[in-house]
């Protein structure tokens, strides 16, 4: 009887934690047929048309953001997002950053 009290005692006693919201890179203006590469990796799908954003979780903190168009890095900027942060990253075409 006592196992069963604390069980629902605890089950009262606890509040339901609001999660953050998702730590974000949005990517906009990449060439259509690129890749985006975040610290490194291949992130997401290669861009069908320029103007459609392409979001993407990451961790919070410092992030190298590339876009490579074949074997060349056509764009590079280095971001910080906070937690929960939805961080836009604009493409500037032939510009590194």
């Amino acid at each position: 009887m006592t196992l069963a009290c604390l069980s629902a005692c605890s089950w009262f006693g606890s509040r339901k934690q609001e999660l953050p919201d998702p730590t974000e890179l949005i990517v906009t203006g990449a060439p259509a047929g690129s890749l985006i590469f975040v610290d490194g990796l291949q992130t997401g799908q290669e861009t069908a048309v320029s103007d459609h954003p392409q979001v993407l979780i990451v961790p919070a903190g410092a992030h190298k953001v590339e876009i490579h168009a074949g074997d060349k890095v056509v764009y590079r900027e280095d971001t910080y997002v906070a937690l929960g942060e939805h961080r836009v990253v604009t493409v500037l075409s032939g510009l590194t950053r």
